[in-house]
C-alpha cells in the first residue's frame, strides 16, 4: 500500500523540511483559514446562544393574548371600549381550540415596584405577586430549587400556597433558613411557601423574574375579590401545528364573545414567540452563510498558495522527478506522490489550527464565566464538532485538488528531458 510505504513517507517528509520557511508559510496560510472558520463559527454559535438564554426554555412556539381598548364601533358598543377576559373564556379555549396544547390564564394584581406587600416577622418587601395554572411551568419553566411549583390541587381547592423566586427568598429568610413550610403575610393574609424557584434567562429579565411569587390564579382570585377577570393568556400549540394559525383562531373566538369587530385586529392584543424565534433563526443562518463564504474563501486562499508552491517544488525536483520515472516509477506513482504531499501539508496545519481553534473558544468561555462577562447577548462560544469535522474533510480534499495540477505537471515531464534540466 502506498499510504504505508515508510520509504515515501521519509521521501515526503525530507522534501517538506528541506525549506522549512516556505514550507512554514505555505502551511500558516491553511492554518489560519481553519482557525479563523472555527472562531468565526463558535463566536456566531456565542451570539445565539446568548439571545436564547436570554429567552430561557420558553418554548418557541408561545403564545400570549391580552385584551386592549377596541378601535371599531360594532353592534352599539362605541370605540375605545374596555373588557376583560373571563374564566368562561378559559373554558372556551379549551373547548373550541384542539390546536393549542397548553393553556394558562394569568393574573397579576401587585408589581415589585410598588409599596411593601410582603411581611415576614420584622422584614417588609414589595414583590410582583402572580396568579397562575401549573401549565405555565410548562410554557416557561423554571429552575425549582425546593419544593414543587403550583399544582392542579392547588388551584381545584384554591388552597392558599406560594412559590417564591431567589430574591424573595434571600430578602425575607435568613441564608440558612429553609422557607418551605413558612409562611408569608401578603396583604394580610397568610401564604405557605411550597417552593422556591430561579429564572432560567439571564440578566436583568432573570432578575426581574426572581422577585415574583406565584400563587394558585384560583386562589388570587378569590381572595383579592378579583371576581372571574383574568389578566392575560399564556399558551402553546401543537408542535406539528404553526403558534399563528392557534393565534389566530385564538383571537377570533375572542372577538366573538366579546362583541369586537371582526376586522378590529388591535382589540385584542398578542406577541408569537414562534415568529421571533423564526426571525433570529433566519438571522443566525444568515450570520452563518456568511461565515461560511469568508471562511472558506480564506481556506480557498491558503490552498491555492499550498498548489502554487508544489509547482514551485516540482519544478525545483524536476531532475529527481525524472530520474524516478527512467527508473520505472509509473506515472500513477508519481502524481500520488505529489498529491500527498499536499494532502499531507494541509491536513496538518487544518488540524492544528482547528484544535487550538477549539482551544481559543474554550479559553474565552472559560474567562468569560470566571470574570462574569457573559451577558444575554454573549456567552458560551463553541463549535459545533461536526461542522469542524466537515470543514477538515473539505480542507483534505481542497489539499488533494490543490496537488492534481502540480501532479499533472510532473507526470507530463519525459524522463530524458528531467534529466538534461539544469
Amino acid at each position: 500500500m502506498f499510504l504505508l510505504d515508510t520509504d515515501k513517507w521519509t521521501e515526503i517528509l525530507h522534501a517538506l523540511s528541506k525549506n522549512k520557511l516556505r514550507t512554514f508559510f505555505t502551511a500558516f496560510g491553511v492554518f489560519w483559514g481553519i482557525f479563523m472558520l472555527v472562531i468565526m463559527l463558535g463566536s456566531g454559535k456565542g451570539l445565539k446562544n446568548g439571545v436564547n438564554q436570554g429567552m430561557g426554555d420558553m418554548a418557541n412556539n408561545a403564545l400570549f393574548m391580552w385584551t386592549q381598548p377596541t378601535t371599531v364601533h360594532y353592534k352599539g358598543f362605541p370605540r375605545g371600549r374596555r373588557y376583560n377576559f373571563r374564566n368562561d373564556d378559559t373554558k372556551a379555549l379549551r373547548e373550541n381550540l384542539p390546536e393549542l396544547e397548553y393553556i394558562a390564564p394569568r393574573l397579576q394584581i401587585f408589581s415589585a415596584q410598588g409599596d411593601n406587600n410582603i411581611v415576614r416577622g420584622e422584614r417588609t418587601g414589595a414583590f410582583s405577586i402572580q396568579g397562575d395554572y401549573p401549565d405555565m411551568n410548562k410554557i416557561d419553566p423554571m429552575n425549582i430549587h425546593s419544593g414543587r411549583f403550583i399544582n392542579q390541587h392547588d388551584i381545584e381547592k384554591k388552597r392558599k400556597v406560594i412559590v417564591i423566586g431567589t430574591r424573595v427568598k434571600d430578602e425575607m429568610f435568613e441564608k440558612e433558613e429553609d422557607p418551605i413550610g413558612d409562611y408569608l403575610r401578603i396583604r394580610g393574609v397568610y401564604f405557605r411557601v411550597v417552593g422556591v424557584f430561579s429564572s432560567k434567562k439571564n440578566d436583568q429579565q432573570a432578575e426581574r423574574e426572581n422577585q415574583q411569587i406565584f400563587m394558585p390564579f384560583t386562589t388570587l382570585q378569590q381572595t383579592y375579590n378579583m371576581g372571574d377577570v383574568v389578566g392575560w393568556y399564556s399558551m402553546t400549540s401543537f408542535k406539528e401545528i404553526p403558534a399563528s394559525v392557534a393565534l389566530e383562531k385564538a383571537k377570533k373566538l375572542m372577538r366573538e364573545r366579546h362583541s369586537i369587530a371582526p376586522d378590529d385586529e388591535r382589540a385584542v392584543g398578542s406577541f408569537n414567540v414562534e415568529t421571533e424565534f423564526q426571525k433570529m433563526e433566519n438571522l443566525f443562518s444568515g450570520i452563518n452563510g456568511l461565515i461560511w463564504i469568508v471562511g472558506i474563501g480564506t481556506l480557498l486562499a491558503g490552498v491555492i498558495g499550498v498548489s502554487n508552491i508544489m509547482l514551485i517544488v516540482v519544478k525545483e525536483r524536476t531532475k529527481e522527478i525524472g530520474i524516478q520515472r527512467a527508473l520505472g516509477a509509473t506515472p500513477l506513482s508519481v502524481k500520488s506522490q505529489i498529491v500527498l504531499e499536499s494532502v499531507f501539508l494541509t491536513a496538518l496545519a487544518g488540524y492544528i489550527g482547528l484544535v487550538l481553534g477549539v482551544a481559543t473558544l474554550e479559553l474565552i468561555n472559560y474567562l468569560l464565566i470566571k470574570f462574569g462577562a457573559s451577558t444575554d447577548m454573549f456567552t458560551r462560544p463553541e463549535v459545533d464538532f461536526q461542522k469542524a469535522i466537515v470543514a477538515l474533510i473539505i480542507l483534505i480534499i481542497s489539499g488533494a485538488l490543490a496537488g492534481l495540477i502540480p501532479a499533472r505537471r510532473a507526470t507530463q515531464i519525459k524522463p530524458i528531458d528531467a534529466i538534461r534540466d539544469e
